[in-house]
């Protein structure tokens, strides 16, 4: 590797690195995170480890230390995100340098790591001692016979925020793997290509993220200071809901079938035991905690 790499973390605040960092992300995954900066959102909860040359963003794995109750235990997890390489630079070891260098900073301080890797990269991973974990979907076909008391909330104002903000932090756990304390990630979502996917629902004192197409009802996840009612929160997207597919793992799995989960972009890889025993489970990373 050139000796005029230079290796750099944690530069978010930094205007010139974190805009080389947002090209680079444009270019190779189509998304930009300058708005979820703007909005307050990026904190030490994702940590791009780059490496620069002159100035200029050509390498990047971003570091996501997260919690989780996993069946009722507290779990400190370290996902990978946005593994980028610029193209000129690519073939040079640059990846896993930098894989080397999270854990360096991590290894016997997490209780694993994760991530999501696409269908072209499958036999990398395993040289760092990460194994392939499958996942599994909730899944029912339904016949609702009511309206839709569901409303959406289209993300624009600060106020809307606020309100979304207050209901991840107050909620308590919904699903058998459940993210806390990082209402962030979950803006991410809400207040960028998620923005027209944020319900309230006012009878179950309840928000919930989903996407809805021609019958089929993905529910990424709900939120409420108490424990919901699933059928009651599906029942309430109405009539025109005739599958609904959970994001997450439902505390009670009665009523529902399940399958493995299956997508080209999203294969789990996990290294640490309770991680890599999820398959056993039929349990599933929640949607939007992907990074």
């Amino acid at each position: 590797m050139k000796d005029n790499y230079i290796f750099i973390k944690a530069y978010q605040s930094d205007n010139v690195y974190r805009k080389s960092f947002n090209e680079l992300a444009q270019t190779v995954f189509d998304i930009n995170f300058e708005d979820w900066y703007q909005n307050g959102y990026w904190t030490e909860k994702y940590i791009p480890y780059s490496f620069l040359h002159k100035d200029k963003v050509i390498a990047n794995v971003s570091v996501s230390p997260m919690k989780f109750v996993h069946n009722g235990i507290i779990k400190n997890y370290v996902q990978l995100g946005t593994v980028m390489t610029e193209e000129a630079y690519r073939n040079q070891g640059l990846i896993r340098r930098l894989m080397q260098e999270v854990d360096s900073d991590y290894s016997n301080k997490v209780d694993g790591f994760f991530l999501f890797a696409n269908e072209t990269v499958l036999d990398f991973y395993p040289k760092f001692g990460y194994e392939r974990v499958k996942e599994h979907s909730f899944y029912q076909h339904t016949d609702i016979d009511c309206e839709m008391t569901a409303r959406r909330v289209p993300m624009k104002t600060r106020e809307d925020f606020k309100l979304l903000e207050a209901a991840v932090n107050n909620s308590c756990t919904q699903s058998s793997v459940w993210m806390i304390e990082n209402m962030e990630l979950i803006m991410f979502y809400a207040t960028s290509f998620m923005n027209q996917n944020v319900y309230e629902i006012k009878n179950q004192n309840a928000y919930a993220i989903a996407e809805f197409h021609q019958g089929e009802l993905f529910l990424h996840q709900v939120f409420s200071p108490e424990k919901v009612n699933l059928d009651r929160i599906i029942a309430s997207f109405g009539k025109g809901v005739k599958k609904v597919t959970l994001g997450f793992t439902p505390l009670e799995g009665v009523g529902f079938q399940w399958e493995e989960s299956k997508g080209e972009d999203t294969v789990l890889y996990g290294k640490g035991s309770s991680l890599v025993d999820m398959v056993h489970w039929k349990q599933r990373i929640p949607t939007l905690s992907h990074t």
